[in-house]
């Protein structure tokens, strides 16, 4: 069997397997997986075992990550790796003081134009922040990507972690190892570290974020006092099944990412042709409420979210989808969390997000729609930096609108929205280009520059009982 290009096969009805964490396995052949064993003396149909590794060998079962591929050739079978020239200066992958700054200020960055020359996706992908380094395998960076042509005869693999990336503009029909993904927006994927990949835009345009992490990999936070379900559901993220490729393609081309570089190998064979795999290590994507794992895809539409139903604002931690946690429980060294449609109901209560200072930093990104918290300025495809302990929170004309109403508004809900944010407990430094985009909105502190003091000067008395019901006296 030869399976055809893979840009005239994306079917729309494309198969998956479902759940998170699972063992899968799949087979584009019937046979063609070994049984009993994971490395026979001769695999069926003449094919080559080959393990990939997402974890040490020696990691506690629970923690072990690895998939057996089962490839017409191995991916060994390839030229000596090349600097890739020219270089590409915007990839980062270890945060020091030569290319990087840090700053308290709090930073947003209007949308990004799609270039006009042609872009595809390796060459659209540039880092705004991060933290730590790729060699000490601790740390992460966020990315932006503006594109507008698909991967030609080359493959992609990063070798420095695992990409969580969120499409706001265009889909990205994405191939890898284990089989094809298409991803919308509002949906994600996460290509783990070392599987190869090519991305065609099917709709031209594409714009979007992306997350890298160091050394860890995502999972579905515990739910505590939730109980059993709620926020992301295992049986959402999708999988999906063996797909390959076939025959000779000279002249094509890896390009492996190493230590922020990027690497060029020549090889005559497509990467995609593995036709029967088995593992937990796989890519996968999810959707605004659905998360796909090992080539998983999640649509963040089906995230069941949590809130209040009587006072109060909930800590955004209860809108988490994924996170990468560190060795110190409860601390993340990368978090992401989603602010879908959802009612508000809270009585007596400032209903947006709250004023505050964090010690974990926040990059925040817009998919569609608006953000609660942000009356103006803050678009789809722009994004966000609240770094630690940096004060942030709901603009002037946000706060103003809010405490209008006083207490007589009703329930309330936010529609029509996804914004998300990467959260973690390093404390990012920002690259030089983004800090000198054109894009940068230097007039973003202006949003809380209105707010005035609602202050009475009133001890807690009858004098001033209006406040206590929510209508600030104004003196």
């Amino acid at each position: 069997m030869e399976c055809s290009s893979r840009s005239s096969n994306f079917p729309s009805d494309l198969e998956y397997q479902t759940g998170f964490g699972n063992h899968f396995s799949s087979e584009a052949i019937v046979g063609t997986l070994p049984q009993g064993q994971n490395s026979p003396l001769i695999c069926p149909f003449g094919l080559y075992a080959e393990q990939i590794s997402g974890t040490s060998f020696t990691s506690p079962r629970k923690l072990n990550q690895r998939s057996w591929l089962y490839r017409i050739k191995p991916s060994v079978t390839h030229e000596p790796f090349r600097p890739r020239m020219p270089r590409h200066e915007k990839l980062v992958s270890e945060f020091n003081q030569s290319n990087s700054s840090a700053t308290p200020t709090q930073l947003r960055w209007k949308p990004v134009e799609i270039p006009e020359t042609p872009t595809d996706f390796i060459d659209g992908l540039y880092t705004i922040c991060g933290a730590g380094s790729s060699y000490l395998r601790h740390g992460f960076a966020i990315h932006m990507y503006t594109a507008n042509k698909s991967m030609e005869n080359s493959a992609f693999c990063n070798a420095d972690g695992d990409f969580l990336i969120v499409p706001q503009k265009g889909r990205l029909w994405i191939t890898t190892e284990c089989g094809r993904l298409q991803v919308c927006p509002g949906e994600i994927v996460i290509l783990p570290q070392g599987y190869r990949f090519a991305v065609d835009l099917p709709d031209g345009p594409s714009r979007g974020y992306v997350a890298e992490t160091f050394g860890t990999h995502l999972q579905l936070p515990d739910l505590g006092p939730i109980g059993a379900n709620g926020l992301a559901a295992p049986r959402d993220f999708l999988v999906p099944v063996a797909w390959y490729e076939d025959g000779s393609r000279p002249g094509y081309t890896i390009v492996q990412k190493y230590g922020g570089e990027l690497f060029t190998a020549k090889q005559d064979f497509s990467p995609f042709n593995v036709v029967a795999w088995h593992g937990n290590y796989v890519p996968y994507k999810a959707v605004p409420d659905v998360i796909y794992f090992l080539n998983l895809q999640y649509d963040l539409s089906k995230f069941c979210p949590y809130n209040t139903v009587l006072m109060d604002h909930s800590d955004p931690s209860i809108n988490t989808v994924l996170t990468a946690p560190t060795d110190k429980p409860g601390v993340a060294l990368l978090d992401f969390v989603i602010f879908p449609p959802r009612w508000l109901v809270a009585e007596h209560t400032f209903r947006p997000p709250y004023y505050h200072r964090n010690c974990m930093s926040e990059f925040m990104g817009l998919i569609y729609g608006g953000y609660e918290a942000k009356a103006d300025g803050f678009h789809p495809g722009g994004a966000s930096l609240h770094s630690c302990m940096t004060p942030h929170g709901p603009d002037t004309k946000t706060y103003e609108a809010t405490i209008a109403l006083g207490n007589e508004a009703g329930p309330h809900r936010i529609a029509d929205t996804m914004a998300f944010m990467f959260e973690s407990c390093l404390i990012p430094r920002v690259c030089p280009w983004a800090l000198e985009s054109p894009f940068m909105d230097h007039d973003y502190y202006q949003c809380w520059i209105g707010l005035k003091s609602h202050f009475s000067g009133l001890s807690m008395n009858e004098d001033n009982v209006d406040l206590q019901k929510g209508k600030p006296i104004e003196r």
